[in-house]
């Protein structure tokens, strides 16, 4: 199966427009006393909101793009028989964070991404409570708008050197890993976030490193890594190589690194830390 790549340039807006959407959607949810909480075979929450901001996601792809197939997190069960003959496709996770979602913390997004030969070339991540949304595109670049405010260019200072090293980690998974991670760097505090918004605090220059020792799912990543990469940082596995989509049947990612630049201060320690794909 081939499918040419639209013109990302003219497409993200629309993109935009529909991660708003989706997020309108969630609110309406999240507004309410009642979230329904329902919990999946792993043991993961899933709400209303991932439903609701999942069929709005999916009918505007299907309106923008019907000639793109769509993986989204809510079905994530298409076969990989059918999965592997895809050469561009839309990477989604309605509600990334349920379960900040559900602590109304307001730290959860919604991801939309399109994947090239596996990719991302295009990503959208927006937190509808704070009203943060970041994009990145090929040939568009990597953008952030907070509020009302003007959207800000991101572009990460490849010469840059920190003192003080900041460090975004998960709440929940690989925190022995992540300390002795850390011991190698000289001084370190830690960023707290939830969702993709942790690598997009990478790309907007407000941390250094989100270090993830743990599962994601390759819809949690896709979007943000777009972001990152189009202002000029990286996202990448053990053996220091940038995430890939659509490899294999499996859709978890390996354990990864965002970085705004790969340092030897670092990166071996990164490497001998990481648990094996397989």
């Amino acid at each position: 199966m081939t499918t040419t790549t639209p013109d990302l340039k003219q497409l993200l807006p629309e993109i935009e427009t529909l991660s708003r959407k989706a997020g309108d959607a969630i609110m309406a949810v999240y507004q309410e006393e009642d979230l329904g909480v329902e919990y999946k075979s792993d043991n993961s929450p899933l709400t209303r909101a991932d439903l609701a901001s999942h069929n709005c996601i999916e009918q505007g792809l299907k309106r923008l793009t019907p000639e793109i197939p769509v993986l989204s997190e809510e079905s994530g069960d298409i076969s990989w028989q059918e999965r592997q003959s895809w050469q561009c496709y839309w990477l989604v996770d309605p509600l990334d964070g349920t379960k900040e979602f559900v602590k109304r913390n307001g730290e959860f997004t919604v991801n939309i991404a399109l994947i090239k030969q596996g990719k991302p070339v295009l990503g959208v991540v927006y937190a509808p409570v704070k009203d943060w949304l970041y994009t990145g595109a090929e040939g568009v670049g990597a953008f952030a708008q907070y509020g009302d405010a003007a959207p800000v260019l991101l572009k990460l200072d490849a010469d840059y050197q920190p003192d003080c090293w900041r460090i975004v980690g998960s709440r929940s998974h690989g925190a022995a890993r992540l300390e002795a991670f850390s011991e190698v760097l000289p001084k370190f505090r830690n960023v707290p976030m939830g969702s993709s918004l942790k690598l997009c605090l990478v790309a907007a220059g407000e941390s250094d490193l989100y270090v993830r020792f743990g599962p994601t799912g390759e819809w949690d990543t896709a979007a943000a890594q777009a972001v990152v990469e189009q202002a000029g940082g990286q996202v990448l596995d053990g053996e220091l190589k940038p995430l890939r989509y659509n490899q294999e049947e499996n859709l978890l990612n390996p354990e990864f690194v965002v970085c705004q630049k790969v340092d030897l201060l670092w990166s071996g320690r990164f490497s001998e830390l990481v648990e094996p794909t397989h």
